[in-house]
């Protein structure tokens, strides 16, 4: 007889909040997470998130004080690229805004720069040859199969890193960097002629590897009649030194009250976060008897009281800029848990990315919200290994795309059935996604069979 698994509801309470929805506190703890971000610099460019006028986007060349982030580039460092264009000040329909990518090597040799792996998506697409991930009304969880599952290009461009594939309009991969003039690495489109509203908007991400110290800049401008602009347009703006507008002033490091964390525009340190989930001082994770949870993009003012902040830190940014990678956009978690039964009785997990309210007072808690009427906070895919159905049949490797709002208790990715005595070990996956907001947790709990 097939037994349907059900979350345990004893460690679950309701509060009612006065003039808002009921809250459901779940007792359980919350731990930070073990490991910790690489030293892989990672250019990350989304300030300004909508862009309004031309000029450079971002630059690590050295020229220039105000115009640049002086950060050399040298061996693995990525870069993330996130934007919106929503037309022209004259309102022109048939606008196109073009980003460009350039590098150039910093000496007198020229340097081969290797695209390792990379993906970039428009919200929508407007040509041939042009990916897209439309901001699709998706339900909480879609398992992937042989089709693409997104919501948004951030969603997208997440997917494809994790499943090892690229996008049409990448279509190089090694580059021969010539000493004295940058060499233009991509140009693409963010075309906005006949959509309603006129808004779209573009993610990048590329993972590099340099044989040499190299400087990379991205800019963005305007073309005519759909032309993109010549490549002479582009080393011209580099070399005036034309910045694009910031927006989002942010809250001064360390200051008290209301938080502004501003989006970023500088180099961090990190682009990956890996680590083997166990109890302090275990080899293994012992199978829990309550909910246990560890938070995933934790940043200041929402480390869900453990006191961790995994946002990466910067190495050089722009002022007026985020002074940290709140949020960590971009940034590849590698999770494993090597889980065990230790009790005398068989028991049955269950594994979720959930979305708790930010602002618990305590690790013996989260709060969620009682319906899913709030707004999005995660658009993404999560990868996991070693997860079982309800029989206990392996899942082998699955993608599944959520879609989390706010207060979610996400649903489950797949259970785990141990005996007593009983090891398996799950392998979790994701690339924290662009539109996403954080924090989330990876959340381990048992449930019982009726």
């Amino acid at each position: 007889m097939k037994l349907a698994p059900l979350l345990s509801a004893a460690w679950l309470a309701v509060a009612a909040m006065p003039g808002t929805a009921e809250v459901i506190e779940r007792q359980q703890s919350v731990r930070p997470l073990p490991g910790g971000l690489d030293s892989v610099l990672m250019v990350n460019d989304n300030n300004p998130e909508l862009i309004e006028d031309d000029g450079i986007l971002i630059s690590t060349f050295p020229n220039g004080e105000a115009a640049s982030v002086p950060v050399v580039l040298n061996g693995r460092f990525d870069l993330f690229s996130h934007h919106v264009y929503a037309g022209d000040a004259e309102g022109s329909p048939s606008s196109t805004l073009w980003l460009a990518v350039l590098a150039a090597p910093l000496g007198n040799t020229p340097v081969t720069l290797q695209l390792l792996a990379g993906s970039t998506s428009l919200s929508q697409a407007k040509g041939p040859g042009q990916t897209q991930a439309p901001f699709l009304p998706l339900p909480s969880l879609m398992p992937e199969t042989t089709d693409v599952v997104a919501a948004g290009p951030g969603s997208r461009v997440a997917g494809d890193l994790l499943a090892g594939r690229s996008a049409a309009e990448l279509t190089n991969r090694r580059w021969t960097l010539a000493p004295g003039t940058p060499t233009q690495l991509l140009l693409l489109p963010i075309p906005v002629a006949g959509l309603d509203p006129l808004l779209n908007g573009r993610n990048l991400q590329l993972r590099f590897h340099s044989s040499g110290p190299v400087a990379m800049a991205t800019l963005a401008a305007h073309g005519e009649d759909g032309k993109a602009p010549s490549e002479q347009h582009w080393l011209q703006l580099l070399k005036d030194q034309r910045m694009s507008s910031k927006e989002h002033q942010p809250t001064p490091r360390g200051s008290k009250g209301k938080i502004i964390y501003s989006r970023v525009s500088g180099v961090q340190i990190g682009s990956s976060w890996r680590a083997r989930i166990t109890d302090p001082g275990s080899p293994v994770l012992a199978a829990p008897t309550a909910p246990i949870s560890w938070p995933i993009s934790s940043l200041e003012r929402g480390t869900l009281s453990t006191n961790q902040v995994q946002t990466a830190e910067l190495k050089s940014f722009y002022p007026g800029t985020a002074w940290a990678a709140h949020g960590n956009y971009g940034v590849e978690y590698d999770l494993t848990l090597p889980l065990k039964n230790t009790g005398a009785a068989a028991v049955t997990l269950q594994l979720s990315l959930d979305s708790p309210l930010k602002g618990n007072s305590t690790t013996s808690l989260l709060r969620f919200r009682d319906d899913l009427n709030g707004p999005v906070m995660f658009r993404g895919p999560v990868q996991t290994t070693g997860l079982e159905d309800s029989e206990g049949v392996s899942k082998g490797r699955q993608t599944q795309h959520l879609v989390l709002r706010q207060g979610q208790q996400g649903p489950s990715l797949g259970q785990l059935m141990l005996k007593p005595g009983e090891a398996k070990q799950v392998r979790v996956r994701l690339v924290y996604p662009a539109d996403a907001t954080p924090p989330q947790v990876i959340t381990v709990q048992p449930v019982k069979q009726s």
